[in-house]
């Protein structure tokens, strides 16, 4: 083997932003500095939008990319996305291979068509030819285990890592933010799509009946993030704030740069996150790490991630949401006790782990092959 450890580091549609992170970080961990050399092959978006070339392109064309771009000298093969663990079925890769796997949420969607659920199937049951698998949560790996019928041996859990940047911020930078963005005195904050799973109209629902019940007059909520979902969707979505009457009360903002985000986590009363599933659940831990109190789901990653440093409730129960909620605002003592627990936990968190035990998991492939 090389001096340095040679990486072909195959990266899916979504998994750039994490390989950037983990390569920014591996190289100032712990002296982990120029110990690998990653052959970056990004994932390219089918030519064409015409029926049928999506799946030639998946099948025939992405993959013979693929194996031209690979280096010959290659040590190790990471595939950083379950979405792209279909090559280690059409590609004879020459190395160990690794396949990080964030969730299977696709496999396990009703939306998905007989077709599709059948290449779903055979693109992540690539992932039992890698091995090693990593995947971010104890949750997920569970979820291969029962879904793919991996055994447990072949999955590490290595945890995501929240940025630096989101910690407690000075009152004059939030004043900054709340001018710019004219952001209301007390608000409720979510960060997230509208996609049916992140449970955004439970959201409404819960922050309607908690202004009813409590006479929170001034309480507004900020939703930020993309909606991500069709215009019928979105139509149910402002038909239901109609109905409520509080289509006023509720601040929507598609896009908001990275270095802003802190700000809006800082400036709110509590963030509030009921998603059904999650393969990790980053907001709930960067709202923590900004010192906001935290509402969120007891199911599937999120008590993982959340700890004892927020309250849990059934997601799908918004009474019960509108009561946690209440519960936090009403008591002070209480605000400042999850404040502090929530900065402790998300400490445990930190992209120089993520880089570190990935790297652990290099040397074991390597060690064994």
């Amino acid at each position: 083997m090389h001096d340095k450890i040679r990486v072909n580091a195959i990266l899916g549609l979504y998994s750039g932003e994490m390989y950037g992170k983990y390569k920014v970080y591996l190289k100032t961990a712990e002296n982990l500095d120029d110990l690998a050399v990653f052959n970056e092959i990004p994932y390219q978006l089918p030519m064409f939008n015409i029926p049928h070339y999506d799946l030639i392109h998946k099948i025939v064309i992405y993959p013979h990319r693929v194996k031209k771009s690979l280096d010959g000298n290659a040590d190790l093969t990471h595939i950083f996305s379950q979405e792209e663990t279909y090559l280690l079925n059409r590609i004879d890769f020459k190395t160990p291979k690794i396949a990080t796997c964030l969730d299977i949420i696709p496999l396990l969607s009703e939306e998905n068509t007989q077709m599709s659920m059948k290449f779903l199937k055979y693109s992540m049951e690539g992932m039992k030819k890698a091995d090693k698998i990593i995947t971010i949560s104890d949750h997920t790996k569970r979820d291969i285990i029962q879904h793919l019928d991996i055994p447990s041996e072949m999955i590490e859990t290595v945890h995501l890592g929240v940025d630096p940047y989101f910690q407690l911020m000075p009152p004059v930078k939030l004043q900054e933010i709340r001018q710019k963005y004219n952001l209301p005195e007390k608000f409720i904050l979510y960060v997230g799509s509208e996609q049916p799973r992140k449970n955004f109209n439970t959201v409404v629902k819960a922050f309607h009946s908690l202004k009813e019940k409590y006479n929170l007059d001034e309480m507004k909520l900020v939703k930020v993030g993309k909606p991500q979902i069709g215009e019928s969707d979105r139509k149910i979505l402002f038909d239901l704030l109609d109905d409520l009457n509080i289509t006023s009360e509720v601040f929507f903002m598609d896009y908001v740069p990275e270095e802003d985000l802190p700000a809006f986590y800082n400036l709110a009363d509590l963030f509030v996150y009921p998603s059904l599933y999650e393969g990790f659940g980053l907001p709930p831990l960067e709202a923590m790490a900004c010192g906001t109190p935290v509402v969120t789901s007891n199911t599937s990653s999120l008590p993982e991630v959340v700890g004892d440093a927020g309250i849990m409730v059934d997601p799908l129960d918004e009474e019960a949401l509108a009561s946690a909620m209440h519960r936090i605002l009403s008591d002070e003592e209480l605000q400042c006790e999850l404040r502090e627990r929530g900065i402790s936990r998300a400490r445990d968190f930190s992209w120089q782990k993520t880089a570190q035990k990935t790297w652990k998991v290099y040397q074991e492939v390597l060690g064994e092959y």
